[in-house]
């Protein structure tokens, strides 16, 4: 096992050396401000990563319906559906994902990171 190094050498500055001695508490005043677009939820957004989650939904359940007999077709609708099923899935579902994440205030996710069209 790796022993340990000896990081005792470290100190936090002095107060009088530090920029912000002027403040009374160690916050950190670029993290607390959130303008007025972090906040804006975009709702247009979340509809069109709703839509497409549920039309890739419905076109993955298609092609696998058709492959497994269950509906007629051929076996190029079969991956013509999957194909299209895919590209609208994985998009649909992060977005989804990233907005969901966002609303529950989970930590790194913000609307803002959500793409505003």
């Amino acid at each position: 096992m790796a022993s340990r190094r000896n990081v005792g050498g470290y100190a936090p500055l002095p107060t009088e050396d530090r920029d912000d001695s002027n403040l009374t508490d160690d916050v950190d005043l670029r993290f607390t401000y959130t303008p007025k677009s972090l906040r804006k939820i975009p709702w247009k957004s979340i509809a069109l990563a709703l839509f497409l989650l549920l039309l890739g939904c419905s076109l993955l359940f298609l092609s696998y319906f058709i492959f497994t007999g269950h509906m007629e077709g051929d076996n190029s609708q079969v991956y013509g559906l999957l194909f299209l099923g895919i590209l609208a899935f994985l998009p649909g579902f992060y977005e989804t994902r990233v907005a969901y994440y966002s609303s529950r205030g989970a930590p790194g996710y913000t609307f803002a990171s959500i793409p505003d069209y």
